[in-house]
């Protein structure tokens, strides 16, 4: 059994509230890391803005993809 199999098995166990839960700790991380690396807050708004669009084009197509 390959790793992203055994995800997939633990990842079905769990309720909305645990994968909410996993979204705020990443989101927490994040935090942390820009606090404690602020070159990393030296960007431009728009390097966020296109990061977040490229990150978000393959869930989006695999949600609202036929």
């Amino acid at each position: 059994m390959g790793c992203f199999e055994w995800l997939n098995k633990k990842i079905k166990k769990m309720e909305w509230y645990d994968i909410s839960l996993t979204k705020l700790s990443v989101a927490a991380f994040i935090l942390m890391v820009a606090k404690l690396w602020e070159p990393i807050l030296a960007l431009e708004w728009y390097w966020y803005a296109i990061i977040f669009v490229l990150a978000a084009i393959g869930p989006m197509i695999k949600i609202f993809g036929k």
